[in-house]
């Protein structure tokens, strides 16, 4: 088959590289994609990704029998609702669908209207109603979350009024979110463990994958600003199979069969972020596609061929998913100054002698002969084993190898197993 991955970071290669492994003979082609993929015998093919009209005339082109969307901007732009329009097999939501990630207000109505369990809140699209509102606010900490996409770093939790209000008016006044914070989601803070629960979507019917959790904050010990995830590890043993089962029961089958019955049915992946409260689980956001970097350490422990379960479920037809006994852990390496300012390009070492680990490039270029960084994180390191310090101590021996100077990485993802 051929192939076609939308997206250049991580996640994408992740997909791709998945698809090589499980049959090799499939022409895998990735969109605008990343220099580090072509080590997995990956094509990168270079499309600007709003111009979905190139878009379509390449898949035509080069035959493409089904196109996987791995980014959320193109979800929300409507990228699947095209291809769908030129008779292309693509899998993803469409943008009506995809609403549930684009913005946080819309997903507080649609659990709200599904009954399903998540934090308190409001929704302001005036600075003044939102500070009027916190001034009210006698518990605190309080998260504060930019309503539209703001590349995983829209959320913050402000430890006190004074800085929840500061907060608010860099959001909403001084736009450091762009448009995305023209609009903010003010909720109450839910403490507890939280993981991710990603499934496979077909309308009505979901089919859960093995859950995991990311590691957001930059430096060891959760400490730093938010990220779009420095590392994550699957499965998450110090969550029961009781509370996963409930997790699927109580908040994922009822979100598809509301936004069923809406009439924006959702095809794809459904990401769930969620929070083991006293109460049970909660949701803390969705997303509309694979988690980043959930996906580099879900996906590996997959047992059956992803294409073949994508190629059911847009037939509608039922899935049977295996899924390995092993443990899979991955850690981010990204650049000094990550997610604040980063810095310049810096080369990367020579990466061709690791051991036991597998690669997954995201921010990076090709200058010459040499690989480069090109933007906040840079790439993941995963390994599986059957248990988790054996990972760890794999991945950590082997990036000590390297000479990582101008980039940083935790020494700590996995922690919190238990």
């Amino acid at each position: 088959m051929n192939i076609l991955v939308i997206g250049g970071g991580g996640r994408e290669h992740a997909i791709a590289k998945k698809i090589k492994q499980d049959t090799p003979t499939d022409s895998v082609f990735c969109c605008p994609g990343n220099p580090g993929m072509t080590i997995d015998g990956i094509e990168t093919v270079v499309i600007d990704l709003s111009d979905v009209d190139q878009l379509i005339a390449y898949a035509k082109k080069q035959a493409i029998d089904l196109t996987i969307v791995g980014p959320e901007q193109p979800l929300l732009d409507g990228l699947v609702n095209q291809f769908q329009a030129a008779g292309l097999k693509i899998f993803g939501p469409t943008k009506e669908a995809a609403m549930i990630e684009g913005s946080k207000s819309f997903a507080k109505e649609v659990m709200q209207a599904a009954k399903v369990p998540t934090a308190t809140y409001q929704s302001f699209d005036q600075v003044d109603s939102a500070i009027a509102y916190l001034e009210q606010q006698e518990v605190f900490p309080i998260v504060l979350k930019a309503d539209g996409l703001a590349a995983g770093k829209g959320v913050v939790i402000a430890q006190t009024r004074a800085q929840a209000i500061q907060t608010i008016k860099r959001m909403m006044e001084d736009r450091i979110f762009g448009e995305s914070g023209s609009r903010v989601v003010i909720e109450e803070f839910l403490d507890g463990e939280e993981f991710t629960l990603m499934a496979f979507v077909d309308g009505v019917n979901v089919y859960p994958m093995i859950p995991a959790q990311d590691h957001k904050r930059a430096f060891d010990g959760d400490k730093g600003p938010n990220t779009g995830g420095m590392g994550a590890y699957a499965p998450v043993p110090q969550i029961r199979q009781s509370l996963i089962d409930d997790s699927v029961e109580t908040i994922m089958k009822p979100v598809a069969r509301y936004l069923d019955a809406q009439g924006s049915s959702y095809s794809g992946i459904l990401y769930a972020g969620l929070i083991v409260t006293q109460t049970g689980p909660k949701v803390i956001e969705f997303n509309a596609r694979f988690g980043d970097p959930e996906a580099q350490v879900v996906l590996p422990l997959m047992e059956s061929k992803l294409v073949e379960v994508l190629e059911s479920l847009l037939a509608h037809q039922p899935v049977d998913i295996a899924w390995s006994n092993q443990v899979s852990l991955g850690v981010v390496v990204a650049r000094e100054g990550y997610p604040t300012k980063v810095e310049a390009p810096q080369q990367l070492p020579d990466l061709s002698k690791t051991q036991d680990v597998a690669i997954y490039y995201s921010g990076v270029k090709k200058v010459e002969d040499h690989t480069f960084s090109n933007g906040g994180r840079v790439l993941l390191m995963q390994a599986k084993a059957d248990e988790f310090q054996q990972a760890k101590t794999t991945i950590y021996r082997e990036l000590a190898k390297m000479a990582f100077d101008g980039f940083y990485y935790r020494k700590d993802i996995g922690y919190r197993i238990r």
